[in-house]
Parts: structure tokens; C-alpha cells; sequence
């Protein structure tokens, strides 16, 4: 298992990974838009949103460093734009993680299935850490 790193950007996301596989000289990254994602017939989607960056990552020097937009309508702050992230197989690891990590803390998003995990959720802890918790999936891993 690794915590890994997730960067969230103003609307230059693609601009942002770009330079950085360029920096880095890492593989070109592979980009899911918003816009690429299944609709949703309760939660159309935004014009504004197609376009911006939902997930992308790039090994970087060894370390697994994942990147997307904020979406629209959703508050920026610089400095609160980064999230540790844990994907692991074990689904009752992340229940526990997830329920230990709410004490005190605020749910974001409760674990659920999406469509591209069967139980993703994100919380921030009482001190103030944002954290998304995912289980592996071989979907998943081809971004």
C-alpha cells in the first residue's frame, strides 16, 4: 500500500501535468475529462466541466503523483488543493480508515460505488487533512 499524492488545479490541470511529464520526462499522461465520464440523468453535467481534467497521473521519480480539476462551482483555495490518496484492495481496511478518519472530521463524499471503483469516499480529519480513499481496480489503474 502507498499514500499518494493528489494535486487539484483551477481549471489548467492539463496545462499543469503537461509541463510536469516535461520536467519529469515521463510518459505522456493518458487524461480523462469530466466530459469523458457516463452521464448522469440526476446530475447533468456543466458545459464548463467537459472539458477540464477529472483524473490523470504520473510516476514521478517512483512515486505515483495524481492530478484533475476542480470542479465548477466548487470553492479553490490555494493550499487546500492537496489530498492524500489511498488506493488499496482491501475494502474493510478502507471502511475502517474511512470511519476512524470521520470522527471529528467532515464527510465529503461517503464511501460509495462510482463508476470507476466500487467504493470510493472522501473526508477530511479533525486536523484539517483532506484524504480520498479508493479500492483498486484494473479500471482504475489505466489512468
Amino acid at each position: 500500500m502507498s499514500v499518494d499524492v493528489y494535486l487539484v488545479f483551477d481549471g489548467n490541470c492539463k496545462e499543469a501535468v503537461e509541463f510536469y511529464a516535461d520536467v519529469f520526462r515521463t510518459e505522456k499522461p493518458k487524461i480523462m475529462t469530466f466530459g469523458d465520464t457516463p452521464p448522469h440523468p440526476d446530475h447533468p453535467l456543466p458545459e464548463e466541466a467537459k472539458k477540464l481534467v477529472m483524473h490523470t497521473r504520473l510516476s514521478i521519480d517512483g512515486t505515483n503523483v495524481m492530478f484533475s480539476d476542480n470542479f465548477p462551482g466548487m470553492p479553490f483555495i490555494e493550499g487546500n488543493n492537496v489530498t492524500l490518496a489511498i488506493v488499496n484492495k482491501d475494502s474493510e481496511n478502507l471502511k475502517s480508515w474511512f470511519e476512524q478518519l470521520s470522527v471529528d472530521g467532515k464527510v465529503t463524499m461517503p464511501l460509495q460505488e462510482t463508476f470507476w471503483s466500487k467504493l470510493y469516499g472522501q473526508v477530511t480529519d479533525k486536523f484539517g487533512i483532506h484524504w480520498q480513499l479508493n479500492l483498486e481496480s484494473d479500471e482504475m489503474n489505466s489512468f
